[in-house]
């Protein structure tokens, strides 16, 4: 049996996880979960799957869940310092980092440091310190698994094969909410219509990185990191059915793909039990029902975010970081009716220009350049008229 701790339980990855703990009550057991200010759902899953020891960023969520969990034997621990806590814990096998953003960082890298395996739904802490956090999983002896579709697609695709033989790694978009629509009718978008994925049932903020491709801009910063390949050879390609989830071509050209149906249970569950294989019970792939698989490239001038992740790694060191703190910025302004989808794009560019990048030696390097970036970027929202 595998122990396991869920950072950012009450999200669409966490939930997806506790449904595969559930399914297979001999196979995991919860050690402990994070999440951030949902302490209704917390006090459910608490009930539900009894961890020794439970965070909340947000103290005030803490406090209240504390009080509704006094006939439970359950730590219950507020803030950062809580979700590391919860990270390191001694009797976890598994870290499954779910947290939403940046603020996955500190916890992620204090359970690598606790020589924990990870696996990683939460892209942006290999966005922000992506080459210190290999180094210290290779100091540690852990590893790090992808669960993105895209990212466990590709991991999928290397098993068997020499990294050494790959010509280059390609990711899929789905192209996300608002791939139809002309540049103009971008601009006046509302987030309502932003978050109506066709494909996926993910969380608002990775909805709208979908829609401006910002996610895909991501996923290229983690791909480098995560399979040691260079930006030019990782590629981005759209394909709206969301069924070839990416693939890898090798040098004498043969291309090997990971293809299913649009469930994150496939990836989180391959991550949780590699390099078995748990059999979920989830609808078959039929290709003949589907019928048309259809691809085609990015268009750049309409979804400019997807460069800006090329652009982050082409200058290295902590752009990435701020490329990722004045999206999360943006994005959240976006949501909140305070710009336009267009504005987002322009926000983290203006950003960029303006952020001198040096390199990441340690992960305070990293947390400098989110906080300088975010106080750039919440600037720009400010003075942009309303």
């Amino acid at each position: 049996m595998k122990t396991i701790v869920i950072l950012g339980s009450t999200g669409s990855i966490g939930t997806n996880t506790l449904d595969i703990v559930d399914r297979f009550p001999t196979e995991f057991r919860v050690a402990g979960l994070t999440a951030g200010s949902n302490d209704a759902l917390l006090e459910t899953q608490i009930r539900r799957f009894k961890p020794r020891i439970v965070a909340l960023s947000d103290p005030s969520a803490a406090t209240r869940l504390r009080q509704r969990c006094l006939d439970l034997s359950v730590e219950i621990l507020a803030g950062q310092e809580g979700l590391v806590q919860v990270a390191s814990a001694t009797e976890a096998d598994l870290v499954v980092s779910a947290i939403v953003g940046g603020a996955g960082l500190v916890p992620t890298l204090a359970a690598i440091r606790s020589k924990k395996h990870i696996a990683l739904a939460n892209k942006e802490p290999m966005v922000m310190a992506g080459k210190l956090m290999q180094e210290e999983a290779r100091r540690h002896g852990i590893r790090i698994f992808p669960v993105d579709s895209e990212h466990s697609a590709i991991f999928q695709s290397l098993e068997g094969h020499r990294i050494t033989d790959v010509r280059r790694v390609i990711l899929t978009a789905s192209g996300g909410a608002l791939w139809t629509l002309t540049k103009d009718e971008l601009q006046d978008v509302s987030a309502e219509r932003a978050l109506q994925h066709p494909n996926w049932k993910m969380g608002a903020k990775i909805t709208i990185d979908s829609a401006t491709l910002m996610n895909k801009g991501l996923e290229v910063v983690e791909a480098r990191w995560l399979f040691d390949i260079p930006e030019s050879r990782i590629d981005v390609m759209i394909h709206r059915e969301s069924i070839v989830h990416s693939l890898v071509e090798y040098e004498d050209r043969s291309m090997i793909a990971q293809l299913g149906l649009p469930d994150m249970r496939t990836p989180i569950s391959y991550a949780m039990r590699y390099p078995e294989r748990l059999p979920l019970d989830l609808p078959s792939l039929d290709l003949t029902e589907i019928g048309t698989l259809t691809f085609c490239k990015p268009d750049h001038d309409r979804f400019p975010c997807l460069d800006l992740g090329y652009e982050s790694l082409k200058i290295g060191g902590t752009m990435p970081a701020a490329m990722n703190a004045a999206n999360e910025v943006a994005v959240e302004a976006f949501l909140q009716g305070g710009i336009r989808f267009t504005d987002i794009s322009d926000i983290i560019r203006s950003t960029m220009l303006a952020h001198s990048a040096r390199e990441v030696e340690n992960i305070e390097a990293a947390l400098d350049a989110d906080r300088w970036a975010r106080e750039k970027a919440e600037s720009l929202v400010h003075a942009l008229p309303r």
